[in-house]
């Protein structure tokens, strides 16, 4: 999705710190605001006054309909080249802080040191804009220094090109919240060098005026006492404190330094092994090795036990019950072989459902396919929540709430909530619902894939 393109437009020809981004292809659904926080802000301030309601609303689905070429990123602009009934190039101008700004918002952080030890860790917290608003700086766009251009003839301006590149530009933000900072003038590199730079000018000078509180006290002549009593010529003294000084110097200046330095990542805890892929085992024939397949589900079970070993379950998975056991079988078998443990099971008619359950989500899946529950108050509300931020007010019908199933009527699509926490995709197949795709564990992009497909 990102990194740099060399098929992006040219917003900031002969800088050597403008950036090309790759398209994004067209989505169906799902949140056109972004995800991070930045982006967010972003759009916030997009919506609060900037852009006129249709160019908004016309600008996200432009956004989501995949005709935006690559985006280039620059000092100052933001432009790309929109493939719609015909071409038309946008470019959205930004004002750049001058050197002197700069050097105000790295002073106001620098005496944050919370967010300044983030900044320096390569991230930006959201707290950063009290620093932006101490420095009476610009970070995200406001009234007169956002501008766009077009070459289309729509009558809004900014038009629904404009808005669909500044909503990409946000999801850009999603995955390097520094190309903010590169529009207003200053990329990475530089604004994380600056920003040392400033740090270490803030312990020198904190050093000075440190030396120069001695030296005031030592003006009044004569003789000082060292600790031991013993009388200390002033020369002495002066060379004494001037070694501490500069002893002290260095320290700071190395612990400047290794505070810049990057902190290096915890190890990350041990993973579980990779699922076993029991695809390419023989089900039926001569070729059929008992011993293999129960070798690995052998190893299915065992990745199952590790996983609440390491924390990651609740609970050990307990035993399979006869049925269980049988549309385990069922999940990966043969036509005949299917037909076999149906009319063993005696429930021929939803052995097929139940086996494609348990390709979705082993026993936490064909429990969703089998059973109900009503989850509590918050799970419904942080779902709606979730759901309402995916989509908007008019993109995405209100579903129908009942225990565990939202119910998308108009769209033929479900989404069931298992016990495991995860959201499982259905559709409907004439009168039943079926399960449908991979399950996930927020709502929200459950549903954006299995509105897609």
């Amino acid at each position: 999705m990102s990194g740099y393109d060399d098929d992006a437009v040219d917003a900031g020809a002969g800088d050597m710190r403008a950036r090309g981004f790759a398209a994004f292809p067209a989505r169906r659904g799902g949140r056109v605001r972004g995800q991070s926080w930045w982006a967010g802000a972003w759009a916030d301030a997009l919506e609060d006054g900037l852009f006129d309601a249709d160019p908004l609303k016309e600008g996200r689905g432009a956004a989501r309909s995949g005709r935006l070429g690559p985006i280039s990123v620059a000092p100052g602009r933001i432009a790309v080249t929109v493939h719609d009934e015909e071409t038309h190039r946008v470019e959205i101008t930004l004002a750049v802080l001058d050197d002197e700004e700069w050097d105000l918002l790295w002073e106001k952080l620098a005496d944050r040191p919370a967010e300044l030890e983030a900044v320096l860790e390569g991230t930006l917290p959201p707290d950063l804009l009290e620093a932006v608003e101490d420095a009476r700086v610009r970070m995200l766009p406001g009234y007169g220094d956002l501008e766009a251009e077009c070459d289309c003839d729509s009558f809004d301006h900014p038009c629904a090109h404009a808005a669909a590149l500044a909503y990409q530009f946000g999801w850009l933000l999603d995955q390097d919240p520094f190309l903010l900072l590169l529009c207003r003038g200053r990329d990475r590199d530089e604004a994380l060098e600056e920003l040392r730079t400033t740090v270490l000018l803030h312990a020198m000078g904190g050093l000075d005026e440190e030396e120069d509180e001695e030296e005031g006290e030592g003006e009044g002549g004569g003789e000082e006492e060292d600790g031991n009593g013993d009388d200390v010529e002033d020369g002495d003294a002066d060379e004494a404190g001037d070694d501490a000084g500069r002893q002290a110097e260095r320290e700071l200046q190395e612990a400047a330094e290794a505070y810049a330095r990057p902190v290096a990542p915890l190890p990350a805890p041990p993973g579980l092994p990779d699922p076993v892929d029991t695809d390419d085992l023989p089900r039926s024939g001569i070729e059929a090795d008992p011993l293999e397949m129960r070798t690995a589900d052998a190893a299915v079970r065992a990745r199952a036990l590790l996983a609440h070993a390491l924390g990651r379950t609740a609970a050990p998975p307990p035993p399979l019950t006869p049925w269980q056991d049988t549309v385990r079988l069922a999940a990966h078998a043969d036509a005949r072989t299917l037909d076999r443990l149906g009319r063993a099971s005696g429930r021929a008619e939803r052995l097929p459902a139940a086996a494609a359950a348990w390709r979705q989500g082993a026993a936490a899946g064909l429990e969703v396919l089998e059973e109900t529950f009503a989850p509590g108050g918050p799970v419904l509300a942080r779902t709606r929540t979730e759901l309402a931020e995916g989509w908007e007010e008019d993109e995405l019908p209100a579903p129908l709430v009942q225990d565990n199933h939202w119910t998308f009527e108009e769209r033929g699509v479900q989404l069931r909530l298992g016990r495991d926490g995860r959201w499982y995709p259905y559709r409907r197949e004439g009168a039943e619902w079926l399960p449908s795709g991979a399950a996930g564990t927020e709502p929200a992009p459950v549903l954006a894939e299995l509105l897609e497909r």
